[in-house]
């Protein structure tokens, strides 16, 4: 009957849901176990616009972009297929913690600006990604980024094996960068990812 067809789609989404979760997860895995290797080859090479890799992954998931431009321009060097990656999975977590008490999903904002100068004098930019939702706790804004560790009340619904942000730490720093978790403004939490700018 109706019922059973329901209830047989259900299971259908569940285990498409299921699947996709692990492809994702045996993908993760793999990303990181080869990054994990200081000289494993990255793959091509090039000239990376920050500004304009940051307006293609904002327009995927209706995030709102800003850049605070005046200086260099915005260009890594690295693989555009990595850092595209990075950018991904912070939106992907915005999108997952961002909500707010009534379950809403808040405003996501990137920003691409001009960071401080590393101690070498290098340029480097910075990626903002700024979510709405609860925040991360301050004592947890390290332990985010180890492999497989979820914030404590992470419901499975959530969806994410722990990897995501892992990843994102090691690709930025096999492109000589970093990331960081702070409080947002007027509450949430935003990552900011610096990157040395091609000289």
């Amino acid at each position: 009957g109706v019922a059973a067809a329901a209830a047989e789609a259900r299971v259908r989404d569940e285990l498409a849901r299921n699947i996709a979760e692990l492809d994702q997860l045996i993908d993760e895995i793999l990303l990181a176990s080869r990054l994990d290797l200081a000289d494993a080859p990255m793959g091509e090479l090039e000239e990376v616009d920050l500004v304009g890799l940051a307006a293609e992954e904002c327009a995927q998931v209706d995030a709102q972009l800003s850049v605070r431009d005046g200086g260099p321009p915005l260009v890594a060097w690295g693989s555009a297929r990595l850092l595209r990656r990075v950018l991904r999975n912070l939106l992907e977590n915005a999108r997952r913690y961002g909500r707010n008490a009534l379950g809403q999903l808040q405003p996501i904002e990137v920003e691409v600006r001009h960071g401080v100068p590393q101690k070498t004098g290098a340029a480097t930019a910075e990626l903002v990604v700024r979510d709405h939702g609860p925040g991360v706790p301050e004592a947890l804004r390290e332990r985010i980024f180890e492999p497989f560790y979820r914030l404590p009340g992470a419901s499975e619904r959530e969806g994410g094996v722990g990897l995501g942000l892992s990843l994102v730490r090691t690709i930025a720093q096999r492109h000589g960068g970093q990331v960081r978790c702070e409080s947002a403004p007027g509450g949430g939490a935003q990552f900011v990812l610096t990157l040395p700018l091609q000289a």
